[in-house]
């Protein structure tokens, strides 16, 4: 609807006119965006509700959690560590169990998760890198400086007049 204008004073109500048109649109789209994530999340207040009932799913949430980037929290050197601690406090057991203890009872069993347990509380992403650092010392080969005898050493060449680049200074290469 475009209205004619003659004077400042139109311009000034089609301003208003503008800016109150452009406020009720932004009111409608935030309540349509709301109304939108609403139904969205639908499906995960669905599995959240579910899943809040079953025991153990915060303990295999809290292990997944420091992988995905999702979160609200930045992952740090902290949250590493703890990451590593908890896959290794599932999965030495799971080790242990199918190659040492094999043919062992549950009660044998039973000791060594509790004792597992104790030594992977122990383990940080720090003393995991310090031990890789040092085996990875102990591979590396030792360097070796290698003498030429052959080449005169840089010294020795400053100090003559002339320095031979082992073409002639009245030869003809361009």
């Amino acid at each position: 609807m475009k209205s004619k204008i003659n004077n400042i004073e139109d311009l000034r109500v089609e301003i208003a006119r503008l800016s109150q048109l452009k406020k009720e649109q932004e009111c409608y789209l935030a309540d349509q965006y709301l109304l939108l994530k609403h139904k969205v999340e639908a499906p995960a207040r669905l599995i959240n509700t579910l899943t809040s009932s079953i025991p153990g799913v915060d303990f295999v949430k809290g292990l997944f959690s420091a992988f995905g980037g999702g979160g609200a929290t930045k992952v740090g050197a902290a949250d590493q560590s703890n990451w590593m601690a908890r896959a290794l406090q599932l999965g030495l057991p799971l080790i242990l169990n199918r190659t040492f203890l094999k043919n062992s009872g549950w009660l044998k069993k039973a000791i060594v998760l509790l004792a597992s347990d104790s030594a992977v509380a122990q383990v940080t992403q720090g003393k995991v890198s310090s031990l890789a650092s040092k085996l990875a010392k102990f591979v590396r080969p030792k360097k070796s400086k290698k003498k030429h005898k052959d080449i005169a050493p840089l010294e020795e060449l400053e100090s003559q007049d002339v320095v031979n680049f082992g073409i002639p200074p009245d030869s003809e290469t361009y």
